[in-house]
């Protein structure tokens, strides 16, 4: 008598590295996609915000998109955005009740931008398109994965605009430590408002867009 063994990809099988890997260069939701860009520039004038949104939204994506891949098979189809704004609506006020509790200054920063998780097209593009036909597994990954990636750029646009606009990184002061201010440098007030960080952004984007393309013109 035969029995046939099945193989199983594991945990981390290069398939499931991917789904974090990819949206960290070539499938970007900011760069590539477009997507989440109102909070890229709203909590984005200091680095220490910026990291808090970055985990809290990576949070979000990640367990939200386990939750609803668990439940996706009892979901009926009519109610499922409903569904999923309310998995997305309980893990945002867990996270904005943990912030007034653990982080009050950086919760007082962010302000209303950390309810607007809720609208975050990026998490419930995640929810639609990955989290309702996928495994639990794999929705997880690829909604952390999505989190890292959009948390990326809000941390590089976060550590320039506080560098260039107030002279410091989270709080602490680069410039004048660098001595720079004695040799007449000045900090650039234009990088702590929003159009800058908008600016910023499309820089970003730009470089990304020319970095993918060289890369496939090269294949």
């Amino acid at each position: 008598m035969s029995t046939e063994v099945k193989e199983r990809d594991p945990w981390f099988s290069p398939k499931n590295r991917k789904l974090i890997s990819a949206p960290l260069n070539r499938e970007n939701p900011i760069t590539m996609q477009v997507l989440g860009i109102c909070s890229a520039l709203a909590v984005t004038a200091k680095l220490e915000p910026a990291v808090v949104m970055a985990i809290s939204v990576t949070f979000v994506t990640g367990v939200g998109n386990l939750l609803i891949s668990l439940m996706r098979k009892s979901i009926a189809p009519r109610i499922r955005i409903i569904v999923q704004l309310v998995v997305i609506a309980t893990l945002v006020i867990l996270v904005d009740q943990f912030l007034k509790a653990y982080a009050f200054n950086v919760s007082k920063q962010l302000s209303v931008f950390v309810g607007l998780i809720i609208t975050n097209c990026i998490i419930m593009g995640r929810f639609e398109a990955f989290g309702m036909v996928n495994k639990p597994w794999p929705s997880f990954l690829d909604g952390i994965g999505n989190g890292l990636g959009y948390g990326l750029i809000l941390i590089v646009v976060g550590f320039i605009r506080e560098l260039l606009g107030s002279g410091s990184v989270w709080g602490f002061p680069i410039m004048e430590k660098l001595g720079l201010y004695k040799i007449g440098y000045e900090n650039n007030g234009m990088m702590i408002l929003p159009p800058m960080a908008l600016i910023v952004v499309g820089v970003i984007i730009w470089i990304q867009r020319t970095k993918v393309r060289e890369l496939i013109e090269d294949k």
